[in-house]
């Protein structure tokens, strides 16, 4: 065998999977992430899909892709160009072009990439590497269809069949590539199909036929060493940005001591909420696939009047429709969780692509003086803490919270060491069993200090009661129509979710206290801020982030933490919705703003360059 000639070491990689729909490519860098968190590498992914079912196979819009950056220090981005990608055909190639590094290593098919095949992609001669302009790559060239064909003939499977194991065999010529030991994978294939021994045996053999012809080529192309690194002790799980959320949801239940309900329509990126929910069962937890998206939260405001924790989740279109019943809650105070995982618009817009255009809507897109909690999640093991944070404030100040999450944050994963739930503070529901008051409980007597009415759950004998959509008296919660009552109703709702801003942790400053420039963002770009600001001190810039997880209402130091810094860049992906809600809410501020509306996730380097002439030139 023939002695490998190149290995890099490095502290940290991106290895993007791309092809057709068809070709598994999101199973394949699921199985690659999970590997590598075990060898205890830190990991971010990006799943990239079309929205078409099924587009025509070979074809530039039925692409699919699935980005992981790997390394052996804190991994904070699915990173911005790829040093390895494998593309299953020349449209794969042709739409990552742009995504690949000078010296990176490209995988093949060279089954795949026939005349019919780049003619499908649109290429106009017979070498697509040199129509692109691709000279400095290193390209593994495998006749992978061919190999699965002849690897899998024992298992009598069709041709369609065992060429549906390509992606295995990409993947153990991959695990080569980074000398992951594939006996863990194995036994993932054998879980994943355990009710198909026969197809679990055939991935099984394609995965082991592409790791052996890695060492059979070894001597031609470069291999990758990334070191594991020490992490806390604890038990970690692959976990991304929706199973985060339901898992953080059955917390926030059981510390309350609420049956966990949620009343959903599916919706693109949401729908795997509902599915993951619907699963826990034998924890209390209810599950309702409702007929629409108003039904979804109607019921999950029915089940929060009968004692328990209701909960929606929906994207931006879904959530258009349940504004009218989120006015609802408003107005009865009644504990709500709404899941918005954000996705491009307007309208149907791109169902599988990342935007933060919702802000505007969840603040304020109701009729009448609605006050909502806005909080938005920062990472996809964040989106733990935050649904937590969500079901916390909901039960306790008796009032809707919207979460925002997005697709990015949604689909995208992170090790995450599960926490002990002993380390997460009580959730205390106001019932009405804490009134104290002189005058005879009505509905919506309030607590004194927090203006949050209590509690008394249907069945509770001697609190017999009703509310609804119809404005009530202040103090005999009876219907009113009085002008001044009225007002006194509005600013009191209002007061009490500004009053949440005690009960809330203060903003966070990362990075240079004295910075002379202060990167802001939400949600779901707080790794391509942090890696921005890590680079350009690198680069000898002052430089500090202030990332916000609640937005409404805002920390009680915000204002003290924007005015403290010289300038301030707004970084957001929407067309400057956060920016100026900010401006709002703090006198005589003026940050300077980025702004994308891509679909695409932030290019860290793109942001070091323009934050860099903006602190040098302005």
């Amino acid at each position: 065998m023939a002695e490998q000639t190149k290995v890099k070491t490095l502290d940290q990689i991106v290895i993007r999977f791309s092809g057709d729909s068809g070709d598994g490519m999101q199973l394949t860098g699921t199985i690659f992430s999970n590997l590598s968190a075990i060898f205890g590498n830190d990991i971010s992914t990006f799943p990239d899909y079309p929205a078409e079912v099924r587009a025509p196979q070979g074809s530039l819009s039925g692409i699919s892709g699935f980005q992981v950056h790997l390394g052996s220090k804190k991994i904070f981005t699915p990173g911005d160009k790829a040093d390895v990608l494998v593309a299953m055909n020349p449209a794969a190639l042709k739409v990552n072009v742009k995504n690949l590094k000078s010296d990176s290593v490209i995988i093949i098919d060279l089954d795949s990439f026939q005349k019919r095949d780049l003619d499908k992609a649109e290429f106009k001669t017979e070498d697509p590497f040199e129509e692109l302009g691709l000279k400095s790559q290193q390209v593994i060239a495998a006749p992978v269809s061919t190999m699965v064909r002849d690897g899998l003939a024992e298992f009598g499977l069709d041709n369609k069949s065992a060429l549906r194991c390509k992606n295995m065999f990409t993947l153990g010529l991959v695990c080569w590539l980074f000398d992951r030991p594939i006996d863990t994978a194995m036994k993932m294939l054998q879980n994943k199909f355990v009710k198909k021994p026969a197809i679990a045996q055939a991935n099984i053999k394609a995965l082991t036929d592409g790791y052996h012809y890695g060492h059979n080529i070894q001597a031609s192309v470069s291999t990758y060493r990334i070191e594991g690194t020490k992490i806390e002790p604890g038990i970690y799980k692959d976990v991304n940005g929706n199973n985060a959320i339901s898992y953080g949801l059955i917390a926030a239940a059981e510390k309350a001591g609420l049956r966990l309900f949620l009343g959903s329509y599916p919706i693109t990126p949401a729908t795997e909420i509902l599915q993951e929910l619907s699963k826990h069962k034998r924890l209390g937890v209810i599950t309702v696939q409702a007929e629409d998206e108003i039904a979804g939260i109607c019921t999950a405001i029915g089940a929060s009047f009968a004692g328990c924790l209701g909960v929606t989740s929906t994207s931006g279109p879904g959530l258009a429709l349940k504004s009218e019943a989120i006015g609802l809650a408003v107005i009865a105070e009644l504990p709500l969780v709404v899941i918005d995982v954000q996705r491009g618009g307007p309208s149907t817009g791109m169902p599988t692509k990342s935007e933060q255009a919702d802000l505007m809507q969840v603040l304020y897109g109701r009729n009448g003086e609605s006050p909502v909690v806005v909080l938005a999640a920062a990472t996809p093991a964040d989106c733990f803490d935050m649904a937590f944070w969500a079901g916390k404030l909901a039960v306790e100040h008796m009032t809707p919270v919207v979460l925002l999450s997005d697709a990015f944050l949604a689909n995208g994963s992170s090790a995450w060491r599960i926490p002990d739930l002993n380390d997460y503070p009580e959730i205390k529901p106001n019932y009405v069993s804490n009134y104290r008051g002189e005058a005879t409980w009505k509905p919506y007597r309030r607590d004194s200090d927090s203006l949050v009415r209590y509690w008394a759950v249907p069945g509770t004998e001697g609190f017999t009661h009703r509310i609804g959509g119809l404005e009530k008296d202040f103090d005999t919660s009876s219907i009113s129509t009085d002008p001044m009552n009225h007002q006194k109703m509005v600013m009191t709702r209002q007061a009490k979710i500004d009053r949440i801003a005690d009960f809330i942790p203060e903003l966070e400053v990362a990075g240079d206290q004295d910075a002379d420039l202060l990167l802001a963002g939400w949600g779901g770009t707080y790794g391509h801020l942090y890696e921005t600001m890590e680079i350009m001190q690198s680069n000898g810039k002052k430089v500090a982030l202030a990332h916000f997880r609640f937005i409404s209402p805002l920390p009680g130091n915000t204002v003290e933490v924007l005015k403290r810094y010289p300038k301030v860049i707004v970084a957001e992906q929407n067309n400057g919705q956060f920016a100026n809600y900010l401006r709002s809410k703090v006198d005589d501020f003026n940050p300077y703003r980025f702004n994308r509306i891509k679909g695409q996730p932030f290019i860290v380097s793109r942001l070091v360059e323009e934050f860099t002439k903006i602190l040098d030139n302005a």
